[in-house]
């Protein structure tokens, strides 16, 4: 028979799966009694394992991630309050509660945060990025280091998904006849993004889980950058040699960002501002500074409607005002970005979220736990996580040690944050970037594309590793 802990380490890993969102913790000194070896225990995990099953299958089921887990938190939390003992259910009611609310506190500022994405996205933002790009006529080598070096300083403000779609849309739309590169890129870009996340704390769903705990403050993420560095130069330098040097066939494509676009761009940054002081000199939830943030957004999108035809009127049009006019056919309505959120990943988070909070109370990440930081130790620990997101996503991983909350130094802290960000990089299946990149490349960036340069992807991940320990070594 399988031993427990080793039950509850993988459970807890996939009980994590796919919370790209919050960093609450389950208050483990509520738990009046271990029932991991009773059949209530047995029971939900059962049922969490057979909801994430349902997930990996997403792609042959089609059937929407967040339905099965949204599904499974609502059982476990059922059977707990039936099955706790003396029915005390004030206990169970207070445990849920703090879940539930330290999953909208992140969910409300991953909402923000990608509201003002797809406004930036609807105003051309991006794709004028992509045109400027294509219509420079670089090389296909200096292509394979722009696009991944920017996407390695763009992640780190927009999530690595977006920003590897849209660095991928470049390299296809120059590369379509070179598979190769094609391929080559994507592996860069995945990597590259996911290692620029690693070292801010709205660059990845990992860090801003860590910072919004309170673990590690603002500017320390910071000192992630070199390691993150050299996850990306190390496999990119080896694999700069395999890129052809020719260039591609040259582009006229002009594309012209909307009106308003360069503000908006600017309201972000300043939101970001705002929620980093909030929570640093106001000792505020961020998730307060962010929503402050979309009142920022709300109030100028209400301009760009009152504003959005004035060029029409007569007597007023002239061909000069036409450029200055572009995106007033149809103007800016701010609800329609809200509604535009990945409202799927979000519930998901939440169904994720809740029924690794039910395992926690049952006892299951206290088992987990024990076995890794204290009978591994931290950095072994610490090191295999970033193993295990390539296998099954970094959020979850994340989420898991968060909620079991080792007592670590603030180095091993943001090593496991390090390790959590760019592990996934290791296989395609690592990281929504690699899974989303696939999809969008089809045939051309696949598993076993990745695959074949896993090693020097390792390379990179066991440098930047040692990085951090040398570099950072006053933080442990």
């Amino acid at each position: 028979m399988i031993h427990l802990s080793i039950i509850a380490l993988i459970v807890a890993i996939l009980g994590s799966i796919g919370i790209p969102t919050v960093v609450f913790a389950t208050d483990t000194t509520q738990l009046p009694l271990d029932m991991t070896t009773s059949s209530v225990g047995y029971l939900a995990l059962g049922i969490f394992v057979l909801a994430y099953a349902l997930v990996m299958a997403e792609e042959f089921t089609h059937l929407r991630k967040s339905k099965p887990v949204i599904l499974a938190a609502g059982i476990i939390w059922v059977i707990i309050s039936i099955a706790y003992p003396g029915h005390d259910h004030s206990v169970v009611e207070q445990a849920l509660r703090h879940n539930v609310l330290e999953y909208a506190e992140l969910m409300l500022f991953l909402l923000v945060a990608m509201t003002y994405i797809n406004a930036m996205e609807e105003r051309l933002v991006f794709e004028s990025l992509r045109a400027w790009l294509i219509h420079k006529g670089f090389t296909y080598r200096q292509l394979f280091w722009i696009t991944g070096i920017l996407a390695f300083f763009i992640s780190p403000i927009a999530d690595n998904l977006t920003t590897a779609l849209l660095m991928c849309a470049v390299v296809l739309a120059v590369g379509a006849d070179n598979p190769r590169f094609v391929s080559l890129s994507c592996i860069n870009i995945v990597v590259a993004a996911n290692a620029g996340g690693a070292f801010s704390p709205f660059g990845d769903i990992t860090t801003l889980m860590v910072w919004q705990k309170g673990i590690v403050d603002f500017f320390t993420f910071f000192l992630l950058f070199i390691p993150s560095v050299v996850n990306f130069v190390i496999p990119a330098a080896l694999m700069h040699f395999a890129v052809p040097q020719v260039s591609p066939s040259p582009s006229d494509e002009v594309v012209s960002m909307k009106r308003g676009a360069s503000i908006i761009m600017a309201l972000f940054f300043l939101t970001i501002c705002t929620a980093v002081s909030f929570h640093n000199f106001l000792h505020l939830p961020p998730m307060t500074g962010m929503m402050t943030g979309l009142a920022y957004l709300k109030f100028f999108g209400y301009y760009l409607q009152k504003t959005h035809n004035k060029y029409a009127e007569p007597g007023t049009w002239s061909p000069e005002k036409a450029q200055e006019a572009i995106g007033d056919v149809v103007p800016f309505d701010i609800f329609r970005e809200v509604s535009r959120a990945e409202w799927d990943t979000l519930l998901f988070f939440y169904g994720v979220i809740i029924c690794v909070g039910g395992l926690g109370f049952l006892g299951y990440l206290t088992l987990t736990s024990e076995l890794m930081y204290v009978q591994w130790g931290p950095t072994y620990a610490n090191v295999m996580v970033g193993i295990l997101s390539a296998i099954v996503d970094n959020i979850p991983v994340m989420f898991a040690v968060l909620t079991m909350s080792p007592n670590m130094s603030e180095g091993q802290w943001l090593l496991v944050t390090l390790t959590a960000g760019v592990g996934g990089s290791l296989l395609s299946i690592g990281s929504a970037a690699g899974v989303a990149l696939m999809g969008q490349a089809k045939g051309k960036y696949t598993f076993f594309s990745h695959l074949r340069w896993m090693p020097a992807i390792a390379l990179g991940y066991a440098a930047s590793i040692l990085t951090h320990l040398w570099i950072n070594s006053s933080r442990f």
